[in-house]
């Protein structure tokens, strides 16, 4: 018996798979034991790319015919890498150019993993060319260009999942159902979300020549082109505005799209924010250090913070979010949730769920983040779940517009220095015309930014 049906009879007693047959109820056991074969192709062979590619072989039947990325090095290895993987034992056909890639290619799903300011025109073009999408977070680098995905996603009638995996986590699946549901917080008024990781990348490396097996010019693509002072993969361009939005953009998505998830909210009411570069100032790092940024709701404030130095204000949960209501309060992160009553009543703590003895394969995937390897997993059963439907997954493409542009509104409130009120049905900042200038960035020429209203 080859590794692949292992993982897939393991798989029918891991919790993933119950999660998946409770949630998607029949549907749940045609999603695990499918009939057809999904032809797969994933754009940017990355960390994250090839993780979340992993889990989708270990949920369901896939032939993964084509890789694409533009560092040979990182595409060969991936390369060998899936074909050890994948059930026919073949190695994809491998790419430098994704629309090369989808033209000679039919396929039924398209993975995204490539860096932010890449995330638009490629998800745009793979609905264009008849694949289902799944895109990481945050799906934008400015808010038009969501507002293109949107479109395009509708307009194609393609099912674009959003790796938000949060909405697919076992124990927040759990804490959402079994507390907030079911009323144990009573009202809530108060949200607070934080990062405190110090994860912002702020050296000084010199400039030097591009190495031969990188095409940094394509790399660069729509994104204004820097200096080549190293290798821009995992943690060096996130550093940077012109790639991404910071720390807020990265992280705080994730947790403002659970809460949003969570307690059923839609766009904002208004945005603010302020913060800046306030300590780690020595290095060529252009996000800020230090941020706050306030969600506006009717009666219901969603505030975010995060530091990249010093400490956390809670060692347990560094990267969280927290629900205030009346009757108690709920902590949650990728790790754990902890709901506290007020006064007198039962505290209820959960862990995050791990299905290592399941897939020992994990054990040794390079970077792999074990804690969300099974919400991903269950994230890609919701994924196709939706394909087979013709339904909207958990993640839409349109919850995770909501969720990026909101944290993309609170950077320009940032850099404006005012608040932000954004109007979804306009597509407009009302009342600020400097600020209605910041909703589309400039691209690079030759490359077009997407126009929601001709995709």
């Amino acid at each position: 018996m080859n590794t692949f049906n292992i993982n897939r009879r393991n798989f029918l007693h891991g919790a993933t798979a119950a999660l998946a047959l409770s949630t998607f109820g029949a549907q749940g056991m045609d999603l695990i034991n499918p009939a057809k074969t999904w032809r797969v192709g994933l754009i940017g062979t990355g960390w994250y790319g090839k993780s979340d590619l992993f889990r989708l072989i270990q949920v369901a039947p896939v032939e993964v015919i084509a890789l694409c990325d533009v560092d040979k090095n990182q595409l060969n290895e991936a390369g060998k890498l899936v074909s050890q993987r994948q059930k026919s034992g073949k190695t994809p056909k491998l790419y430098g150019d994704y629309q090369k890639m989808l033209a000679e290619n039919e396929m039924d799903i398209v993975l995204i993993g490539s860096p932010d300011h890449w995330h638009a025109l490629q998800m745009i073009d793979a609905v264009k060319a008849g694949a289902h999408v799944y895109v990481q977070k945050p799906i934008s680098v400015d808010v038009l260009e969501g507002e293109a995905m949107v479109a395009a996603a509708r307009k194609y009638k393609k099912v674009v999942q959003v790796g938000t995996q949060r909405k697919s986590t076992p124990h927040l699946i759990d804490a959402k159902k079994n507390i907030v549901d079911a009323g144990l917080l009573g009202k809530i008024s108060h949200v607070e979300m934080c990062c405190y990781y110090h994860m912002r990348a702020n050296g000084n490396p010199p400039v030097e020549a591009v190495p031969d097996f990188l095409d940094y010019e394509k790399w660069t693509g729509p994104a204004p082109l820097r200096p080549y002072d190293g290798s821009p993969h995992v943690r060096w361009w996130r550093t940077f505005m012109e790639y991404g939005n910071g720390i807020t953009g990265d992280m705080c998505v994730h947790m403002f799209d659970t809460v949003r998830w969570m307690l059923k909210l839609g766009w904002p009411k208004k945005i603010s924010s302020t913060g800046g570069i306030y300590v780690q100032k020595e290095g060529k790092s252009n996000i800020s250090d230090t941020q706050s940024a306030i969600f506006e709701y009717d009666g219901l404030n969603c505030v975010w913070q995060h530091r990249t130095w010093g400490t956390p204000n809670n060692p347990d949960y560094p990267w969280s979010f927290t629900l205030y209501g009346e009757k108690g309060t709920l902590w949650a992160s990728t790790m754990a949730y902890d709901f506290i009553p007020q006064g007198k009543g039962e505290k209820i703590h959960k862990d995050v769920v791990y299905e290592k003895e399941k897939y020992p394969e994990d054990l040794k995937e390079d970077k792999i983040e074990l804690n969300a390897a099974p919400a991903t997993r269950l994230h890609m059963l919701d994924f196709l779940n939706a394909i087979e439907k013709s339904s909207r997954p958990v993640a839409d493409i349109e919850e995770g517009h909501i969720s990026t542009a909101s944290c993309i509104l609170a950077n320009l409130s940032m850099k404006t220095g005012r608040s932000i009120v954004y109007d979804p049905i306009k597509r407009e900042i009302v009342g600020d015309r400097e600020a209605n200038a910041l909703l589309a960035r400039a691209y690079r020429a030759p490359y077009k930014h997407p126009d929601y209203k001709h995709v």
